[in-house]
C-alpha cells in the first residue's frame, strides 16, 4: 500500500485540473490525473496520466482499479473537475439542443461523476480509518441561479442536478468520515465566475479541505485569498 495519500483527479484541463494536481503534489500525495488526452502512463511530474471518456459512466471503474494497482491503494480524495455544454444550433432557443447532445452532457456532468462517487465508497471501505475521504465536485453558480443564455443551459442543468445528490450523499454518510462538497468559486462580492476561475484558488482550497472540512458545509462558496465564504 502506497504510504502517501492518494488523490485521483477526473478531469485534468489546463487550469483547475493542472493547478490541482499541482497543490496536491505539494502536500505529499500520490497524483492521478484522468482526462481524454491521458496516456495510460507516468507523466514528467511522476503522476498518473489515464485516458478517459466521461460520455461512459461505465468507464469509471476501470480508472479507480488502475489508480490501486499503479499506487497500492485507493484514492482517499477525488476531484471531479470535468464538465461538458453544446451550444444549441439556433443560438435563439435554448431547446433547439438536440435530445442526444442533452443526454451526452447528462452523461459528463452527472451520471459520470455520480459513478466517481459509487467508486469512491467502494475504495474509503478499504482505507484505514482517519484520514480524510472527500469527493470534491467543482462547481458553480449555476446550483442556485438561472444564466438566461441558451449555451448554458446543459452546464446548469448538469451543475443542479449534481448539487442534488451531493448535498444528499453528504448528509448520508457524513457520519461514516466520508464527505462530498459541491466547490463553486465566487467572487468577492459573491458574484459567479464565470470563465475567470482561478486555478491556483482551487488548487489551495482543495487541498485545504484535505486537511480538514470542519466548519465547512456540502455547498462550498469560496473566494479567492479567504477560502471558505458563506453568501447566504
Amino acid at each position: 500500500m502506497s504510504n502517501s495519500p492518494v488523490v485521483l483527479i477526473l478531469g485534468s484541463g489546463p487550469r483547475v485540473g493542472t493547478a490541482v494536481s499541482d497543490a496536491f503534489a505539494a502536500n505529499g500525495y500520490k497524483v492521478a490525473i484522468a482526462a481524454r488526452k491521458g496516456t495510460d502512463s507516468k507523466t514528467d511530474k511522476g503522476y498518473l496520466s489515464l485516458k478517459a471518456d466521461f460520455n461512459k459512466p461505465d468507464s469509471l471503474p476501470a480508472l479507480f482499479e488502475a489508480v490501486k494497482k499503479s499506487f497500492g491503494s485507493a484514492p482517499s480524495i477525488i476531484v471531479y473537475n470535468a464538465a461538458a455544454l453544446t451550444p444549441p444550433p439556433d443560438k435563439d432557443s435554448a431547446l433547439s439542443i438536440t435530445v442526444g447532445a442533452f443526454a451526452d452532457n447528462l452523461n459528463v456532468n452527472v451520471v459520470s461523476p455520480y459513478a466517481a462517487a459509487q467508486e469512491a465508497i467502494k475504495g474509503w471501505s478499504t482505507l484505514p480509518a482517519g484520514g480524510s475521504k472527500l469527493f470534491i465536485y467543482t462547481g458553480n453558480a449555476q446550483n442556485q441561479m438561472i444564466i438566461p443564455m441558451p449555451m448554458m443551459l446543459n452546464l446548469g442543468v448538469g451543475k443542479a442536478a449534481s448539487a442534488h445528490w451531493i448535498g444528499f450523499a453528504d448528509g448520508a454518510y457524513k457520519a461514516q468520515g466520508y464527505r462530498f462538497i459541491y466547490a463553486d468559486e465566487r467572487n468577492a462580492d459573491g458574484k459567479m465566475k464565470g470563465m475567470e476561475l482561478d486555478g491556483p484558488t482551487h488548487g489551495e482550497f482543495y487541498t485545504q479541505l484535505a486537511k480538514s472540512t470542519d466548519g465547512i458545509p456540502w455547498e462550498a462558496t469560496f473566494v479567492k485569498g479567504k477560502g471558505y465564504v458563506s453568501f447566504k
